[in-house]
C-alpha cells in the first residue's frame, strides 16, 4: 500500500472512532436527560446536554424511537461489559455482584418510559426486551456462580429470577420518595449470603 493510501485508511480508521465517541457522547446524553426528564423529554435539552444543536441528534437518530432504542441498547452493553471487569478489579465475587447490581439498578431508573414510547411499535421493544435478556442474563448468572462458587451466597438462585426480583423492587420507585428502592435492593443482595 503506497504512503497515501495507508494516510487514507488512518484518516477513516480515526473519523470512524470520533463518530463513535460522538455518538457515544449523545447516548450519554440523552440517558441523563432521560434520567431528570423520562424519555419525553425535548430534543433540544438532550442536544444542550451533549453540547450539539438538534440537527446533530436528527442525524443521528431520526426519531424518537430510534434515539430511545440506542440508549438503551448502549445501556445494556455497558451494563453487560462491567459484570467480567467488575469480577476481575473486585475484591471478591460479592462485591462484584453488589456493584454490578447497582449498575443495574441505574440502568432500571433510565428505563422509565420506554413501554409508552415504543408501545406502537411491540416488534421494538420485543426485540429489545430479548437483546436485554440475552446480553444481561449471562452476566448476572456469571456473577451469581463465581459468589457461589467462591462460599459467599446460597447457589439456589436463578439469574433471571434475581433479576427480575431486582425489577420489581424498583418498579415504580420514581414516584414516591419515601421509597427507597436501592435500599431495599442492598437487603435482597444481603440475604444472599451464606450463613457462617
Amino acid at each position: 500500500m503506497s504512503g497515501s493510501g495507508e494516510g487514507a485508511a488512518r484518516a477513516a480508521r480515526s473519523k470512524r472512532a470520533d463518530a463513535r465517541r460522538n455518538e457515544k457522547s449523545l447516548l450519554d446524553a440523552a440517558a441523563a436527560v432521560f434520567v431528570t426528564s423520562g424519555v419525553e423529554a425535548p430534543v433540544r435539552d438532550i442536544a444542550a446536554e451533549a453540547g450539539v444543536g438538534t440537527g446533530t441528534i436528527y442525524r443521528h437518530f431520526p426519531t424518537r424511537a430510534d434515539l430511545i432504542i440506542a440508549v438503551y441498547r448502549h445501556q445494556i452493553e455497558a451494563c453487560a461489559e462491567a459484570g467480567p471487569a467488575l469480577l476481575e478489579s473486585c475484591a471478591t465475587p460479592y462485591e462484584a455482584l453488589g456493584r454490578w447490581i447497582d449498575l443495574f439498578i441505574d440502568f432500571l431508573v433510565t428505563k422509565h418510559g420506554l413501554a409508552a414510547v415504543l408501545q406502537s411499535d411491540n416488534t421494538g421493544f420485543d426485540a429489545l426486551h430479548a437483546y436485554f435478556l440475552d446480553r444481561l442474563l449471562p452476566v448476572c448468572a456469571q456473577l451469581l456462580d463465581a459468589a457461589a462458587d467462591s462460599g459467599e451466597i446460597r447457589s439456589d438462585l436463578d439469574a433471571y429470577e434475581f433479576m427480575r426480583g431486582v425489577g420489581n423492587l424498583c418498579v415504580g420507585a420514581e414516584h414516591d420518595p419515601r421509597y427507597d428502592a436501592r435500599r431495599l435492593v442492598e437487603v435482597l443482595v444481603a440475604g444472599l449470603r451464606r450463613t457462617q
